[in-house]
């Protein structure tokens, strides 16, 4: 048998992949492994996320994310100091998720795809748009709004047009999020057939709202209605873009 000098360091096991007989205990636990590592802003935000997706704002407590987390509630107070801070480090995470346009093309494309994008983030994350109108001022916000203003500079607009602009296009967005994310959430598919047939049962009511077409998921699908929307506002003429 070979002896070991004091220099000499032995072979590790556990260094080779795959393994034979016994090979399980010379490997390291991963589930104890993720357990042990050091707790980080970043680990808070997704696990954060992932509760607020599951259980909505009213279901995220500082205790609830310790759980997940697999550590005291005052571990995450080294990290964030309130409940407000994960809200807010959460909802800045969501806009990260948004891509912005690369190919800097025509500039009206590039907002489409912005909205598009950050629709769609709202959509899969449906609790972030009651979250919008408090102070926004994370990374990947401020991010998306630079893109935004610098896209819609491209496009002519300055001064006050530049800022109503900007303005009716993020408000629409997180309305047009919001009001969409709302009918999903009913637990009835049922739902928007029977609104639209309040409506045609009262037409002398509602002669207006009933000849439109108003709820009628037959005529208007919710994606469409949402792109036009976002060309009625792209279109405004250039004679008012003062």
């Amino acid at each position: 048998m070979a002896t070991i000098g004091p220099d000499e360091t032995p072979a590790r096991p556990a260094d080779r992949r795959g393994g034979g007989a016994g090979a399980v205990w010379l490997r390291e636990d991963p589930e104890r492994t993720r357990r042990a590592a050091p707790l980080t802003r970043e680990r808070i935000v997704e696990a954060a996320v992932a509760l607020l997706d599951a259980h909505g704002i009213g279901g995220l407590t500082m205790r609830r994310l310790a759980e997940r987390l697999v550590v005291t509630p005052t571990a995450l107070y080294w990290h964030v100091k309130t409940k407000d801070d994960v809200l807010d480090l959460a909802l800045d995470q969501i806009f990260g998720e948004v891509p912005l346009p690369t190919s800097r093309g025509e500039w009206r494309d590039d907002i489409r795809m912005l909205t598009s994008a950050w629709r769609t983030e709202m959509l899969r994350h449906p609790w972030a748009a009651n979250l919008i109108g408090r102070p926004m001022l994370g990374p990947n916000v401020l991010s998306c709004t630079e893109f935004l203003q610098s896209t819609l500079v491209r496009g002519g607009l300055t001064g006050v047009r530049l800022a109503v602009v900007t303005r009716l296009l993020a408000n629409f967005v997180i309305g047009a999020a919001l009001t969409d994310a709302t009918w999903r959430q009913i637990d009835d598919p049922g739902a928007r057939a029977g609104a639209r047939r309040h409506i045609t049962s009262n037409p002398a009511r509602y002669p207006t709202l009933a000849a439109s077409g108003h709820l009628d998921e037959s005529q208007w699908v919710d994606e469409d209605l949402f792109v036009r929307g976002i060309d009625v506002i792209l279109t405004t003429p250039a004679s008012d873009r003062t």
